[in-house]
């Protein structure tokens, strides 16, 4: 897991194809007025989805991890926090449900990290995390990067 400001996204584009479209898509111009949904920069290989939800208690999240996609959560205005766990660690609850590429996990995230607006957080295919944890309306982008 990275946990980061868009300033510094440069750093990290080296990583894997594909995290400099999508750290460009993050740095538009705009990016806060886009409606909901999916933006494709490349096809399935990299895409966005905007979305706006209502922050919910730890108790009502569940953790969640997938295997072909790296997750870039970057959080537009809101207070989001997000459960951390290795993935190694855990027993899926329920089947890996491929077309939507995700497993969750009846377990609790070892860590909770605060991702304030502005920040994004960098979830590889070895992290498990718990997204949408917190209070009022959270606007965010994540940021599908494939890792196949």
């Amino acid at each position: 897991m990275i946990l980061d400001t868009l300033e510094n996204a440069a750093k990290y584009a080296g990583i894997r194809s594909g995290l400099s479209e999508a750290f460009g898509f993050l740095d538009q111009p705009g990016l806060a007025e886009l409606e909901t949904g999916r933006y494709e920069i490349s096809g399935d290989l990299v895409y966005a989805l905007v979305q706006r939800c209502n922050g919910k208690k730890i108790e009502e999240a569940r953790l969640e991890a997938h295997r072909k996609y790296i997750d870039i959560q970057y959080v537009i205005s809101g207070e989001e926090s997000m459960g951390w766990s290795p993935r190694a660690h855990l027993a899926p609850s329920d089947q890996y449900d491929e077309k939507k590429d995700v497993e969750f996990f009846p377990d609790r995230p070892e860590a909770v990290i605060k991702v304030p607006a502005g920040s994004f957080a960098v979830f590889l295919p070895t992290d498990a995390h718990m997204p949408c944890i917190g209070e009022g309306s959270i606007h965010k982008v994540v940021m599908k990067v494939c890792v196949c």
